[in-house]
């Protein structure tokens, strides 16, 4: 539960630098550079916490993921694209609450291919629906807040954008299949995570290929951007860790309720919006009123669907699905079910050199994207931004610690 809130913070705070693409980026050259940084930071926090001789032990043992991973990773990028399209045409505040129906699909999926709520108690199933309706309503209302003027952004697409967040929610909602696919079979969130960014980093390529001018794509020519790079990059490290974390509550919760609890990151969505870009400066008070009531009703939704607890029939359901992964891919039962309370059987985790030498790659990257770096030439409130970060690091270290402690990152 604590990842999944630990994730809200993290996702929340990734897309504000999307916010670049109103200073008249393509949001394919946004995207691109977020995956950039999505990439350098997939390789750098396994490296740092396990090893890359631990990661690749795991993939070794475990082959069949790999094209799920890879699968997960090309539904991503093109989710991560549709949302800057969204941000740009409807603001973060907005978009953020309907990209997260997503739990919605999650919820589904769950349900149909891996028997989460299978033999749940009336009271669980109970909250898990309401959960989901109160997601809907939400969803409606702050789509239909769009149409209100103000808001710090004159949707101009208003509609565009609309799409745009919901089918980044159908893909995001899609793209929890593989995690909770990789977690039965006994995978570790560090590896999957691994291979998880060659998909996301193919698959951007080819969106920038063929829908952003091939070769005469300005992310081809960002070099007269550089000031603005290091932002980009920052966003993809950002969304990593948060992303880990989720990782993580899908693992010990499940997709139908870790997602939902990682949604509470809409409520720092909208904090980055309102507070740091002042999308709701100016707006009426009806606005404000159906995004205020929209968000809060979103979050009940989700401390609804996360507050019912598995049963043991549940955890029974959920052990038949394991026994189901281990036959078909002829993994063992025993270390299957270990992996699931994080007391998987030690692998290698020493440290070679090509390790420091990766950690130390990706540090010099964000230190030469750093020395060149400008504040974007956007209004933002200095004071709520270092307030915001300040969360970000306490959330990090706090929740990072438990994590470690309990499971070890296992």
């Amino acid at each position: 539960m604590f990842c999944g809130l630990a994730a809200g913070v993290w996702l929340g705070g990734a897309e504000a630098p999307t916010k670049l693409v109103n200073a008249g980026f393509s949001p394919f050259a946004v995207s691109f550079c977020m995956v950039l940084g999505v990439f350098t930071a997939r390789w750098t926090f396994p490296t740092l916490i396990k090893g890359t001789s631990y990661v690749f032990a795991d993939i070794r043992s475990k082959k069949h993921l790999l094209v799920w991973a890879v699968l997960a990773g090309a539904l991503w990028a093109v989710a991560n694209t549709l949302t800057v399209f969204a941000i740009r045409d409807i603001g973060l505040a907005i978009a953020f609450p309907l990209w997260n129906a997503n739990s919605l699909i999650g919820l589904l999926w769950g349900r149909v291919l891996f028997r989460e709520l299978q033999g749940a108690p009336r009271s669980t199933i109970v909250k898990v629906i309401a959960g989901a309706v109160l997601i809907v309503i939400a969803a409606i209302l702050l789509g239909f807040s769009t149409f209100h003027a103000g808001a710090g952004v004159v949707p101009h697409n208003a509609i565009g954008g609309i799409f745009a967040a919901l089918g980044a929610s159908l893909l995001w909602g899609t793209m929890y299949v593989p995690y909770r696919k990789a977690y039965l079979s006994g995978m570790n969130p560090l590896s999957f995570v691994t291979v998880f960014t060659v998909g996301e980093l193919l698959t951007m390529f080819a969106l920038v290929w063929f829908f952003d001018g091939g070769s005469r794509s300005s992310v081809f020519h960002l070099a007269n951007a550089s000031p603005y790079i290091f932002w980009l990059f920052l966003g993809g490290f950002v969304w990593v860790i948060g992303d880990m974390f989720q990782q993580f509550a899908a693992k010990y919760l499940g997709i139908g309720r870790g997602i939902p609890l990682s949604n509470t990151n809409q409520l720092w969505g909208l904090a980055w919006g309102a507070l740091v870009f002042g999308e709701l400066a100016g707006s009426d008070t009806a606005h404000k009123a159906m995004v205020l009531a929209g968000s809060a009703i979103m979050i009940v939704g989700a401390l609804l669907i996360s507050a019912a607890k598995a049963s043991d029939a549940e955890h029974t359901s959920r052990n038949m699905v394991l026994e189901r992964e281990c036959d078909r891919y002829g993994l063992d039962y025993q270390q299957v079910l270990l992996a699931q309370t994080g007391d998987e059987l030690d692998g290698p985790s020493r440290r070679c050199w090509w390790d420091y030498l990766i950690l130390l790659a990706a540090m010099g990257i964000f230190v030469k994207l750093a020395s060149v770096a400008a504040a974007p030439q956007l209004v933002f409130d200095r004071r709520w931004t270092a307030v915001l970060a300040v969360i970000l690091i306490v959330s990090l270290i706090a929740c990072g610690y438990l994590l470690h402690k309990r499971t070890r990152f296992s």
